[in-house]
């Protein structure tokens, strides 16, 4: 009856999607993380190349009561947001552990960037920490990135958006 429908009112069935912004979404492939000395030249951002996830970013507002003896109910407004560790897992490439090592025992603050294909970014400042993974039978030696965020995370729109 719908393809009837459609058919005798002389209209195609049309594809919604094509309207959207991305209609067929974005690929991780190429997304990278970056560091840098904190207050470093901007574009001087070290990639490292064997990064396998990227953790969510963002955090939750707390909830601050604002409810008053004459409210039936509670009330509440939108209150300070605490960002958790990043944690970043990374497939175990000496060079690179042997890089960011040496980098961690520095004690050095960092300022770092992580990048999207379609030149949306998040950049964020924190010292960070190394776990090297467990290994298992016929499984990738792996490590993973653990930033303790001081600053951000701020997002940087697409220069095209």
């Amino acid at each position: 009856m719908k393809k009837l429908l459609l058919n005798s009112t002389g209209l195609e069935k049309m594809n919604i999607q094509l309207f959207a912004d991305d209609p067929a979404g974005l690929l991780s492939k190429g997304s990278t993380l970056g560091y840098k000395p904190s207050g470093s030249a901007e574009g001087t951002y070290t990639t490292i190349g064997s990064v396998t996830s990227i953790p969510d970013i963002g955090s939750e507002p707390e909830k601050v009561d604002v409810t008053t003896l004459a409210d039936g109910n509670r009330k509440y407004i939108k209150g300070l947001q605490d960002q958790d560790n990043l944690t970043f897992a990374s497939l175990y490439r000496k060079s690179i552990f042997n890089t960011l090592k040496a980098a961690e025992k520095t004690d050095t603050v960092y300022d770092w960037k992580i990048s999207y294909p379609d030149g949306t970014s998040f950049t964020f400042t924190g010292s960070f920490s190394l776990i090297f993974s467990g290994a298992e039978i016929n499984g990738a030696l792996s490590f993973s990135i653990v930033v303790v965020v001081s600053k951000g995370p701020d997002f940087v729109p697409s220069p095209t958006a």
